[in-house]
């Protein structure tokens, strides 16, 4: 009887054994990936999309889209950006209508060839306050009226060549007056140190460069402030025309990540100046000296300025400037080169 006992207690034991080993997982204890054995599935890595932006070796051309770069808000649309370097705003569109360029920045200058149709402004980026017209003094230069016979260095279809016709028409003169030196923008910076010109046109860091060299010599006659109430300075987001229609998704995620990015900067000026000069291998005590460029607006104020009209009002305003100094031939309706649309949308 012992024997026949034992026997059943060995085939019960085997039976739980391997009921042990081959039953299915319990519902309630799954295998989770943290269980021992359980591979877990890599996730794909997100393909950005790389996007060419072109930009001005100064804190108001970077400030925005180094803020973005630096917080991740580019990437969060999908996004790779690659800076690229360039001297004014109409070489900037010369390279979209190429095809090298996605998207980029301009001057107030450059904004003459929006009206004209060439590029389309799709963001407002700020209103400026880096251009200044410097007088030699020693080229007995001390007022705006002594400029008439002097020969005057700018770079045409830039914000220097704006804010030298404002300046000639305060004085009651005209180009014909003096003797105009169109340059490269950076010979500019040389011609006047060197004193083969005898005044200059031209922005920020050029307008450092320049006064810190020449010192005492080298005088200021007029600026953005002088005509903040006749010639609004407007620096704009542009992109060629035929882009921006095959590639609105692009373009309005872009303008979401600029408007993050837009209020960073003006809520944190010092640090963004550190990354601008970082990004852009400039001197940091150079690029904070820039930091009075410009009147850095917020998201905020373009949503109220959209939803009331002043926005349009601004850049009728400019367009009205370019007409009637002649630099820009025939009006265009505002909504027809601002994409008013794509900013609205931008923030729903």
């Amino acid at each position: 009887m012992k024997k026949i006992i034992s026997m059943l207690m060995a085939v019960s034991l085997s039976m739980m054994v391997f009921a042990g080993c081959s039953s299915e997982p319990n519902e309630e204890t799954p295998n989770t990936p943290d269980d021992p054995g359980v591979e877990t599935p890599e996730e794909e890595p997100v393909e950005l999309k790389k996007l060419s932006i072109a930009y001005m070796p100064n804190y108001a051309s970077l400030n925005t889209v180094v803020a973005g770069m630096r917080m991740g808000y580019f990437e969060e649309q999908g996004f790779d950006i690659e800076l690229v370097e360039f001297a004014d705003g109409p070489t900037i569109i010369a390279a979209m209508e190429s095809g090298s360029i996605d998207l980029g920045y301009i001057g107030p200058g450059a904004h003459k060839l929006a009206i004209e149709g060439r590029t389309k402004i799709f963001a407002i980026s700020h209103f400026g306050n880096a251009d200044e017209v410097i007088a030699n003094t020693d080229k007995g230069i001390k007022t705006i009226e002594d400029l008439k016979g002097k020969t005057i260095a700018m770079a045409s279809g830039t914000t220097s060549e704006m804010i030298l016709d404002m300046t000639l028409k305060d004085a009651g003169l005209t180009k014909d007056d003096v003797v105009i030196m169109d340059m490269d923008p950076s010979a500019i910076v040389t011609a006047m140190i060197s004193g083969s010109v005898d005044a200059a046109a031209t922005w920020s860091p050029n307008t450092f460069t320049i006064k810190e060299d020449m010192g005492d010599k080298a005088m200021m006659l007029t600026n953005n402030a002088t005509y903040v109430e006749t010639l609004p300075s407007i620096a704009s987001w542009i992109v060629n025309p035929g882009y921006a229609e095959e590639n609105a998704d692009t373009v309005l995620k872009f303008t979401k990540a600029l408007y993050k990015a837009m209020d960073y900067r003006t809520e944190n000026v010092e640090e963004v100046c550190k990354w601008v000069a970082e990004e852009a291998k400039l001197d940091e005590a150079s690029v904070l000296d820039q930091r009075g460029d410009g009147e850095w607006i917020t998201s905020e104020w373009l949503k109220e300025s959209l939803d009331n009209g002043r926005l349009v009002s601004v850049y009728q305003a400019q367009q009205d400037n370019f007409i009637e100094s002649g630099a820009v031939e025939t009006e265009a309706p505002v909504k027809d080169y601002v994409m008013l649309d794509n900013m609205q949308e931008a923030f729903e």
